[in-house]
């Protein structure tokens, strides 16, 4: 069954429901009112009926009937049906006299002496033509006093049943139709309720086929706060997360198949050179003075290969927190310094110089190995991409008890979308530098930006086209134990 017809129903089932017990309570509501308005008015006729009818005398005693006045109000109320019984001291009827009065048991008769009027109903036989017949009946008994408080006379009208069942027909008629036009009603609201549930909730599901179908696109408009309105917002935050994450893989997808094309790149060209240069020895097409030559860049271009292969085995260790690292505080001057005599001829054939800004205080709480290997890849791009410039190495610890290194270039800058790629594997912010003798795979990046993680650190880049580059790292400079 479709969510519509659920909700209608549900909607239905709860309106009828309501309107059902209100009904039947209205019902149990008008049948009181019914008897309670029958018993006030034969109670206004048994006043009527003591004050025209009973005569009392000047001790305030019971003395006679008047029928004259009695058999006149019967006439008039014989349409309704209406009878009337007159009772004397001692329980005694004293009107009528043909025995069809109803008895009024000892204790009625205690209550009515103590001044209580009494309501009751009973199934007493009249004389009709001749013929007895049983008709149920509703009776006020009310007892009439002197000054004195003794008993004079006690009343009791009654009225059939009946009567107060037509009218009660009569008001179960009316409510009966009632009935019809709030179920017919009833079954409107519902509908219109349940369309507008349901249309809620067929946007939701409108926009979500939408999105199986490729289209990010999509919001859903929200208007209230209620549940649906909730699942409104929390569709239109999962709807922009799976548009991130679809750019995202769109992303990833590229710089996979360029990783691969670089990486086969790279590795093609000194294939080629060595199986040119195997071809040529085996066929003797090298002259013998330029052997000693081939053998030789055979070894570069396998060494090469060999750091190529080394490097990426390197950084997927890194990536995956497969590498142990050996962290204890170092003094940064010292690493500083060696790899600047280090790199100094690689500096000098660029025309670059190095200026150190760096305390003998400074420390930082790392793996040697390995924090060389981040300082050594960063100084060594700075070398590639600076020619005759200046390369500054600053670093100091702050209050946070973190070591700030700063290597700044005064080299060819990046634009900002090679800032932003520049941690990618085999993204090379040149293009012509591909085969320049080092920095020639596109790893060091790469390698440096998840050693910084491994260490808990960040790096940070910041470049001007044509000004230079500086590469800021922040390090811990001691063991910061965190809870876990």
């Amino acid at each position: 069954m479709k969510l519509l017809y659920q909700q209608m129903l549900a909607f239905f089932a709860v309106i009828f429901t309501t309107v059902i017990i209100f009904g039947l309570a209205f019902i149990q509501f008008s049948n009181r009112m019914v008897y309670q308005d029958t018993w006030k008015q034969l109670e206004s006729y048994a006043d009527s009926v003591f004050q025209q009818s009973v005569v009392v005398n000047s001790s305030g005693e019971f003395e006679g009937i008047q029928l004259g006045g009695l058999q006149n109000s019967e006439r008039l109320l014989a349409n309704q049906a209406i009878h009337f019984s007159i009772y004397i001291k001692k329980n005694t009827i004293a009107y009528p006299k043909n025995g069809f009065s109803p008895v009024i048991n000892k204790s009625q008769w205690k209550k009515l002496k103590s001044g209580e009027t009494l309501t009751t109903k009973s199934a007493r036989r009249f004389n009709r033509t001749g013929k007895s017949k049983t008709q149920s009946m509703t009776d006020i008994i009310k007892p009439y006093r002197n000054g004195n408080g003794e008993l004079i006379a006690v009343v009791l009208v009654g009225s059939p049943v009946a009567n107060i069942q037509s009218n009660m027909r009569k008001i179960q008629h009316n409510l009966l139709i009632a009935f019809l036009i709030s179920g017919l009603a009833a079954i409107f609201i519902a509908y219109g309720l349940a369309k507008y549930s349901v249309s809620r909730i067929d946007r939701i599901r409108k926009a979500a086929h939408k999105i199986g179908e490729g289209n990010f696109d999509i919001t859903v408009p929200t208007k209230g706060n209620d549940e649906i309105d909730g699942l409104a917002s929390d569709f239109n935050h999962m709807t922009k997360s799976l548009k991130a994450s679809n750019e995202e893989i769109k992303r990833q997808e590229q710089r996979r198949r360029e990783f691969l094309a670089d990486a086969a790149h790279e590795m093609r060209t000194p294939l080629t050179t060595i199986n040119g240069l195997l071809e040529g020895l085996t066929y003797d097409a090298i002259p013998e003075e330029s052997r000693e030559e081939s053998l030789q860049l055979m070894s570069n271009e396998t060494k090469r290969l060999i750091r190529l292969v080394n490097d990426n085995l390197d950084y997927e260790k890194i990536r995956t927190n497969q590498i142990i690292l050996n962290r204890h505080e170092i003094r940064v001057h010292e690493v500083v310094n060696n790899l600047v005599e280090q790199l100094q001829k690689k500096a000098h054939e660029a025309k670059d110089q190095f200026v150190t800004q760096v305390a003998d205080n400074v420390t930082v709480y790392a793996d040697y190995d390995r924090f060389v290997q981040i300082m050594f890849n960063i100084m060594q791009n700075s070398i590639q991409f600076t020619n005759g410039g200046i390369i500054t190495i600053t670093a100091h610890n702050d209050k946070d008890k973190n070591c700030v290194i700063s290597i700044s270039d005064t080299g060819i800058g990046m634009s900002d979308d090679q800032m932003k790629n520049i941690w990618e594997r085999y993204y090379k912010a040149d293009a012509s530098r591909k085969n320049t003798k080092y920095g020639e795979s596109g790893l060091g990046m790469a390698i440096v930006h998840q050693l910084v993680k491994a260490h808990k650190g960040t790096i940070n880049v910041s470049s001007e086209l044509g000004k230079g580059t500086t590469f800021t790292l922040q390090l811990p400079c001691e063991d910061k134990k965190t809870e876990s």
